[in-house]
């Protein structure tokens, strides 16, 4: 029987409501202050950068505390299957928020921001954060899941620079893209040997055996399909960055060339 807190349940009901309030009232706000692009953006945009603004803001919060609880969570670290998950907690119960007003929002302007793979990854992710904020299961596997988080402005900027009209290859979105493709790649592929290895570990032990079938299969279900899909987006990622790169490299070439010939 899941036994949710009712801090935790505070905390994701907060994250609901802030996240519903910067998608509907302080992005916008925000948004016209800093850039005059975002009045000129049409109704379907404006929808989109909105929902990016609130994924950029909630990955800047939530990537922070799971480095934090990774570095200075003796408890977690020590037992990553049953270590005391208090901070956790509060870290997944943010998240939980956030992804559930997420999918509200794709759910009420699918034509705009509609996405099956996003809807997957969300649901994929609240099923495996069930256990970790109802039973306390699983908080360094479920914590280390947000690290992925870090890659996530990046890939919200990208989006910012292209609906801004700036070029693909003027310098501020080269910079971005490459940063985007490095981070996205630490944090979401370089890091998964090192989590499976971690999960392996914990195959046969007692503690293993005390999660039962259910929480076993939403683990490693969750997880190996959130890793598919972050491999398939890392292709996507690595070849737009060399479409780039090497057009780049094309078009300098090319301007050399006739700078010689002239």
């Amino acid at each position: 029987m899941p036994n949710f807190s009712p801090l935790t349940l505070c905390i994701s009901a907060t994250s609901f409501a802030i996240s519903q309030f910067l998608f509907h009232v302080g992005s916008c706000r925000l948004s016209t202050r800093f850039t005059c692009g975002f009045t000129k953006l049409n109704a379907k945009q404006k929808i989109e950068w909105n929902s990016r603004t609130v994924s950029t803001i909630h990955a800047a919060v939530v990537g922070c505390f799971c480095l934090y609880i990774l570095v200075y969570d003796d408890a977690v670290n020590k037992d990553p299957v049953w270590g005391n998950p208090f901070m956790v907690k509060l870290n997944v119960a943010i998240t939980s928020g956030y992804l559930i007003s997420d999918l509200l929002l794709i759910i009420c302007y699918w034509k705009a921001i509609g996405d099956k793979y996003f809807v997957t990854h969300h649901v994929a992710a609240l099923y495996a954060y069930y256990y970790v904020l109802g039973e306390g299961m699983l908080p360094y596997f479920g914590n280390f899941r947000l690290l992925a988080e870090f890659s996530t402005p990046f890939v919200n900027q990208r989006w910012f620079f292209e609906v801004l009209g700036y070029p693909k290859h003027s310098l501020p979105n080269m910079v971005n893209g490459v940063l985007m493709t490095v981070v996205f790649f630490i944090v979401r592929i370089a890091v998964i040997p090192t989590y499976y290895t971690r999960v392996f570990s914990t195959f046969g032990t007692e503690a293993f055996h005390r999660l039962g079938l259910g929480a076993q299969c939403a683990w490693i279900i969750s997880s190996v399909s959130l890793d598919i899909m972050n491999v398939m987006w890392m292709m996507k990622i690595t070849k737009g960055c060399y479409k780039v790169l090497y057009h780049t490299d094309g078009v300098l070439t090319k301007t050399q060339k006739n700078g010689k010939a002239e």
